[in-house]
Order: C-alpha cells, then sequence, then structure tokens
C-alpha cells in the first residue's frame, strides 16, 4: 500500500491523501466500532513515528478505551485528568511536545514523549477523543493538528 508520509511530497497532500481513504473506507458503515477501528488502523499505517494512535469514548463522567493501535492501554480515564481528560472538558485540541512536562500526564506507554489529542464533537457534544502518541518530543503541529480536526469532524458525522 502507498505510505503517503515516507514520501517528499508535502504534508498536507499527504493528509488529504488520508482524508480520502478515510471516506473510502467508512462509506456506507454505520458500525461506529468498525469505522473506528478502521480509522485507527489508517491513522497507523499512513503517520510516521507514532506508537500509539486509538479512541477513548465518553462514557458517563468517564473516557473508555475503544478501537486502538498500539501497545495495551489505560481502559478508563476521568474526565479532566490527562491529556485525554483535559482535552475532553476543554473540547479542544491539545499538543503537548513533552509529555513529561504535563501536569498528571496517564503514561500508558513508558516510550510516548509527545501527544495530540482531538476532541470529537457532535452538535457540540462530546463523544470522545483521537489519541496519537509519539516517541518522538514535538511531533505533532499545526498541519497534525488542523488534518486531525477535519478526521474528527468527519468522524463525528458517522458515530
Amino acid at each position: 500500500m502507498f505510505h503517503p508520509f515516507h514520501h517528499s511530497g508535502a504534508k498536507e497532500e499527504a493528509y488529504i491523501w488520508l482524508l480520502k481513504q478515510f471516506t473510502s473506507l467508512t462509506a456506507g458503515e454505520s458500525n461506529a466500532i468498525a469505522n473506528l477501528a478502521n480509522t485507527a488502523a489508517l491513522l497507523n499505517h499512513a503517520l510516521q513515528d507514532i506508537n500509539w494512535v486509538g479512541f477513548y469514548l465518553l462514557e458517563g463522567e468517564e473516557l473508555v478505551l475503544g478501537p486502538f493501535q498500539g501497545l495495551p492501554a489505560c481502559v478508563r480515564i476521568p474526565l479532566g485528568k490527562g491529556v485525554c481528560g483535559t482535552a475532553a472538558v476543554q473540547k479542544k485540541t491539545i499538543r503537548v511536545d513533552d509529555v513529561h512536562q504535563f501536569p498528571g500526564h496517564i503514561a500508558c506507554d513508558a516510550a510516548s514523549n509527545s501527544e495530540i489529542v482531538v476532541p470529537i464533537l457532535k452538535n457540540g457534544q462530546l463523544l470522545g477523543v483521537l489519541d496519537i502518541d509519539s516517541p518522538l518530543y514535538r511531533r505533532f503541529d499545526e498541519t497534525d493538528e488542523y488534518y486531525l480536526e477535519q478526521l474528527c469532524t468527519q468522524l463525528a458525522k458517522i458515530l
């Protein structure tokens, strides 16, 4: 399969490719778990220098682990705790260049050094979050944030 992020082309072009693949993968499928699982696999395949990618879904006052790719992870995260819980409560994307400097960071994989968490919102209501970890410091930038937010906006429509 074509690896868009392994070529010298623009990062934006690679994300546009990824969004098209996402649309193809989820077209006509209404099962949330299937769509989240394929999306996690797609992101894991397409993004370089990541060691965990997946979803946490809102259940009461907690985020509960959903489909992911990577090492086994924390199953439940209270709202407001760690990067995921903070992004969920604030309903905004949080990029962390160095997770070891983030107060209350929940370390599920000791190899993770940077992280991005994007809330999945439908009509202003939180459904869950997309969480991506990297062993590199400062792995995620404004371009990642913009396109991952686009992906989560599209994802919210089918959840």
